[in-house]
């Protein structure tokens, strides 16, 4: 079982390491209670053009669902003045950093962060969503995409809302901690779900 789940893991590293990426917790292996995932930060500057594109003001409610750190949270509050962001991760020890994170930055109850899995979580008051997710995961995510309010933003990093084609799409470049890279970023607004009948 701790063999499997070793090479299980090194093939999640590779994967990571060819898209350029890594993502936050936010869900779990049914099959060996474990965390599914790795995580390593988004750089700040694609935090800032992630919240950008998705032109994330005063009255938005924005979740970040798998918020690691609580970096994409605390920073559409702090920096672009969101009503209110909810950081989502299944990591305790991410839901720790994001609460120190939360208190250095002064952002009071406007952010809060939840120790609990996305798909079990209710999202549908927020109007932004940003994610960091495999393209599989983020299609899970479809069905309660589509029941929200159509023209809600939904920001994504690296991997796409699977075959839904973006509204616009941008290859963001950074300089963090002496390494150098790009992550593609993908914004897409929902729209409303169509009746059975296509129509």
């Amino acid at each position: 079982m701790k063999r499997a789940f070793l090479r299980k893991t090194a093939i999640i590293l590779a994967a990571a390491a060819l898209a350029g990426s890594t993502l936050a917790h936010a869900w779990n292996d049914p099959d060996n209670g474990a965390l599914d995932v790795i995580y390593v930060p988004t750089p700040h500057q694609v935090v800032k053009r992630m919240l950008e594109l998705a032109k994330v003001g005063p009255g938005d409610i924005h979740y970040d669902l798998g918020s690691g750190d609580g970096r994409i949270a605390i920073a559409a509050v702090k920096d672009f003045k969101a009503k209110k962001a909810i950081g989502i991760d299944l990591d305790p020890q991410r839901i720790r950093e994001s609460l120190d994170n939360h208190k250095k930055a002064g952002v009071g109850d406007r952010v809060a962060f939840l120790n609990r899995n996305i798909f079990e979580t209710d999202f549908s008051e927020a109007n932004v969503i940003s994610l960091y997710l495999l393209s599989t995961l983020n299609l899970r995510l479809r069905p309660a995409i589509l029941d929200m309010r159509p023209g809600t933003r939904i920001i994504t990093q690296s991997f796409t809302m699977s075959d839904w084609t973006p509204d616009h799409f941008e290859v963001v470049e950074f300089e963090e901690n002496g390494h150098r890279g790009s992550r593609n970023v993908y914004l897409s607004l929902s729209r409303p779900r169509l009746p059975a009948n296509g129509r």
